[in-house]
């Protein structure tokens, strides 16, 4: 079978980490099929850039997958009811060169409604994944393009049943079409090791109670909540340490704001990380918070709980899927007063961290193999579609 995945949620030159979990299932994927990526990538003129826009130039990153990054230009605001067709018309030359058999596309809007006007054109499946804040739009004109995808879709895949049951009830999704394929997790890199060694090779404190946030630094993650919740926490903690592991628009501003804290909070910056050095900071930590906003299926819970290490987080999207009270603490969002009383808690606790690295067992293989099978279905229903269309249309 020949996969196109369309997708801009893939590593690029600059920015090696991004969309890591869709990169891990094609990666394991291209060893089933014939898989290759058309990643469209928005471009801003210089004057019109979103502040929330980390501009990167088109161009190839070392993946190890075949890979073509395709530009179309973009206005903010003004182009959004637009850029799904011009991500159609990015894409369509690649789609009529390569010829695959179905069209894989992660984002809904704009990626997977390029894709849908294309495999339209092309006569071809589409097989569509949400990845969570793409199906949670606020805008009007999003939600109404993106509903077009959720429905159109021969297969929609999702990474929790919560955002399985919002492309029903909001989205008008069929749910014999909706698949839940949650994410999985490289054992390989993300597993216990010894906390005392991490912090010696990261400069960390070795008496520290370390704090964690891996993710965009964004206000949508919580980031100033947590912030300020630790920032409560260090007169009954003197040993309060905390990491801010990413980059995102907040990066200067909390550079600027750390350097004029004269009261000592010790944290730490040091951008975006390969996986190898994430999950170094998961070793050295005491624990992981992520008191997001809103939640697709954060994987980064689970390579922390795969690491030894407790969690705190919001309940929202699929995170009541990966934690419970066995392994972490849930907290409302936007309260860093009930954050910080959970993170004293969870630092207070004795967890057992051979336990929690046993949660999940899911490896990306098992991802990547559930994919093919959706783009199996979704080719094969095509058929038949197209044979019992035939048969209702041919004279007796």
């Amino acid at each position: 079978m020949r996969i196109l995945v369309v997708t801009s949620q893939f590593p690029i030159a600059g920015e090696p980490t991004r969309g890591r979990p869709v990169y891990q299932t094609v990666r394991e994927l291209a060893a089933l099929a014939q898989v290759r990526v058309a990643s469209p990538i928005a471009v801003y003129p210089k004057w019109a850039r979103p502040k929330s826009y980390l501009f990167q130039p088109p161009g190839a990153a070392t993946v190890g997958v075949d890979a073509d990054y395709v530009a179309y230009p973009a206005l903010p605001i003004v182009s959004r009811p637009f850029n799904g067709r011009l991500c159609a018309r990015a894409i369509a030359p690649l789609v009529a060169r390569w010829r695959p058999d179905v069209l894989l596309s992660y984002w809904l809007y704009p990626d997977a409604y390029g894709a849908m006007l294309v495999a339209r054109r092309f006569g071809l499946p589409l097989v569509a994944g949400a990845r969570g804040s793409d199906i949670r739009v606020r805008d009007r004109a999003s939600k109404f393009l993106t509903r077009r995808v959720v429905r159109a879709a021969d297969r929609l895949l999702v990474v929790s049943e919560d955002l399985g049951r919002l492309a029903v009830s909001d989205y008008g999704a069929e749910p014999a079409r909706v698949r839940t394929i949650a994410n999985g997790c490289d054992a390989a890199t993300f597993h216990r090791a010894d906390r005392g060694d991490a912090r010696a090779a990261l400069g960390v404190d070795a008496d520290a109670d370390l704090v964690l946030y891996v993710g965009r630094l964004v206000a949508e993650k919580g980031v100033r909540e947590l912030i300020e919740a630790t920032r409560r926490l260090r007169t009954k903690r003197p040993r309060l340490a905390l990491a801010l592991v990413g980059s995102g628009p907040l990066h200067a501003e909390l550079a600027a704001g750390f350097a004029g804290d004269q009261a000592g909070l010790r944290v730490h910056l040091p951008g975006a990380q390969p996986p190898e050095r994430v999950a170094r900071w998961m070793a050295a930590a005491n624990l992981l918070a992520l008191p997001s906003y809103s939640e697709g299926y954060p994987n980064v819970l689970v390579e922390a709980l795969a690491c030894g290490r407790p969690v705190v987080a919001t309940p929202v999207g699929g995170v009541p899927e990966i934690v419970d009270a066995t392994c972490g603490l849930l907290v409302p969002p936007r309260d860093p007063g009930a954050l910080a009383e959970a993170l004293d808690a969870a630092l207070a606790r004795d967890w057992d961290a051979a336990a929690l690295s046993t949660r999940f067992s899911r490896d990306w293989h098992r991802v990547a193999v559930e994919t093919l099978d959706a783009c199996r279905q979704a080719r094969e229903q095509r058929g038949t579609d197209r044979q019992v269309l035939g048969s209702e249309t041919t004279p007796c």
